[in-house]
């Protein structure tokens, strides 16, 4: 049976294919070495941590998991902070990549215009990528630092019960896998978490999945790239761990209130779609966008898209109230 896909939406369409030298939809394994030469911030223009001198930028190393390396983390802070006002939020953020690409700095831009906004700290966090270092590295790296963070939010002039997790693409597949994590291990409690068009799903059997093939940016052959580093030949099967694929999560109670938005034109639709209406199932609180005619990464790649514009008030409208900021 022949699928027809969503229309993108016109503007992001002609965005779209600015960017079509730098990245096609279907990622090889083949592809993630040349990737990895041209980092993500380059393809979307350089990123500034500072924020053009608002933010003090800081790279703190921390102790990583047991037996593992040290891990990265990137702090931003208002300029001039002397740590005094300790009211203020903080957001932690997990880079997207599909598991196997990017850095602390990437899709950062987003976040410190929140940070702006709400007058919050931001620390990003490092993680080693796949296939290198497949599951469990990557998440153990990311609860590492999130462990780190609420231990010392006050050190960094931020409210250890005001954190808010998020992440994109990869990053809000690990976000959401983090958020797991804590509950489980009784780890810091987040006060959210907002996922970004996340990657929950290693099975890449979704009617969404099928329908994008070979449209897009991150296509159902990118994301059997992608899960298949991550997890090799347990990828789809049985045996899948919910930390590693939180689609997999049987329950999904008590976990923190989520933003949760994707867009309808890409391949994480329908196990985004699923995600948010168990977590309602379970009991729980999610705000839910899917937003028409959007690509994969969309508001990263044409920030100043009417689409792109509305999506990114819709989260910082949900951090506001989230914060009552």
């Amino acid at each position: 049976m022949q699928v027809t896909p969503p229309p993108f939406d016109p503007e992001l369409a002609a965005a779209l294919e600015t960017f079509r030298e730098y990245i096609a939809p279907g990622l090889t394994a083949d592809d993630i070495t040349r990737l990895r030469e041209t980092p993500i911030s380059g393809a979307f223009g350089e990123s500034d941590p500072t924020s053009d001198g608002y933010f003090d930028v800081d790279e703190r190393t921390v102790t990583g998991p047991a037996g593992a390396p040290d891990v990265s983390l990137l702090v931003c802070r208002p300029a001039g902070d002397s740590a005094a006002n300790l009211s203020r939020p903080l957001i932690y953020h997990t880079h997207g990549g599909g598991m196997v690409l990017g850095d602390n700095r990437a899709g950062l831009d987003a976040v410190l215009e929140w940070a702006r906004a709400l007058d919050a700290v931001v620390v990003s966090v490092e993680y080693r990528l796949a296939p290198e270092h497949p599951y469990p590295a990557g998440v153990e790296d990311v609860y590492a630092g999130m462990l780190w963070t609420g231990e010392h939010a006050g050190e960094l002039g931020a409210d250890p019960d005001r954190i808010v997790i998020a992440g994109g693409s990869a990053g809000g597949g690990l976000t959401a896998a983090l958020a797991l994590m804590l509950r489980d291990r009784k780890g810091p409690r987040p006060i959210g978490q907002v996922l970004m068009c996340p990657m929950l799903d290693d099975r890449n059997d979704t009617p969404s999945a099928h329908q994008m093939t070979g449209l897009g940016v991150w296509d159902r052959t990118a994301n059997e790239t992608g899960w298949t580093a991550l997890l090799g030949e347990r990828r789809g099967g049985a045996d899948v761990p919910a930390y590693a694929a939180p689609a997999r999560a049987e329950d999904l109670s008590n976990l923190p209130p989520a933003f949760i938005d994707v867009g309808s034109a890409e391949t994480f639709r329908d196990e985004t779609l699923d995600y948010a209406a168990r977590i309602w199932r379970a009991g729980g609180v999610a705000e839910l966008h899917v937003w028409p005619g959007a690509f994969h990464g969309y508001d990263g790649m044409a920030p100043h898209a009417a689409l792109s514009q509305e999506t990114r008030a819709a989260r910082l409208r949900w951090l506001h109230r989230l914060l009552g900021a």
